[in-house]
């Protein structure tokens, strides 16, 4: 990389103000600090060595859901949540991370969008935490890959993977979730809406309601997780 760098992204305390000495050099990198249009001269420049180490220490791999958004040929976008045990997501190597699909509502239109085109969005979640942690990049769809035996569950290979090149990352403020106290039970109205089974009953008239309330209910779906 050689060229002007313009904004510099201090995680944890940080010094607090640029070193006034030392080599422009680390890692490779070449160039220059600029401070009020201004190059800052002797200024050392620390690159993170391995970012898969940011991965590993980060919602990525803690989080037990995440978010995809993809978009298709036409710009329509569609996003789509996915949930395992914490730890879920692959880190394959410093800069590619994977994601076990699991049996679903067979829709599979992320992974089309993907077909048409690759570019997804991930946001990734912890319960109880206000700040998420967001993963663009390049996705590829695969059947298969060397690494699908360790994202094994309960006895279960993922049938495909979303396989993503990353491209940016970086933390998400928590403030959404702070003004919206998501994470207050007390605040929560689960029934606040009508439930899946009353919803499919106003489509599918003839269907009886008990039956419905059966098919969704979330012991039926816990038989179906795998």
């Amino acid at each position: 990389l050689v060229g002007d760098i313009k904004e510099i992204l201090v995680f944890g305390a940080g010094p607090k103000d640029l070193p006034a000495g030392g080599p422009l050099a680390t890692g490779g990198l070449t160039g220059k600090i600029l401070r009020d249009g201004a190059p800052v001269a002797g200024t050392t420049v620390e690159l993170c060595p391995s970012p898969s180490t940011f991965f590993t220490k980060s919602p990525c791999h803690d989080a037990p859901v995440k978010f995809v958004a993809t978009t298709d040929a036409d710009g329509n976008v569609d996003v789509s949540p996915k949930g395992d045990p914490p730890g879920f997501v692959r880190v394959i190597d410093d800069a590619t991370i994977a994601v076990p699909e699991r049996p679903g509502n067979k829709r599979v239109d992320g992974f089309l969008n993907v077909l048409q085109r690759p570019h997804v969005g991930t946001l990734f979640v912890i319960p109880g935490r206000g700040d998420t942690l967001r993963i663009n990049g390049v996705g590829t769809v695969l059947s298969d890959a060397d690494y699908f035996d360790d994202m094994t569950v309960k006895g279960n290979r993922p049938i495909l993977a979303l396989e993503i090149a990353v491209r940016e990352v970086f933390f998400h403020c928590p403030k959404a979730f702070l003004r919206s106290d998501t994470w207050k039970p007390e605040t929560w109205t689960p029934d606040a809406m009508p439930s899946v089974a009353q919803m499919v009953a106003t489509i599918m008239t003839d269907a009886d309601p008990a039956d419905l309330e059966r098919r969704y209910s979330e012991d039926t779906i816990r038989t179906q997780l795998y």
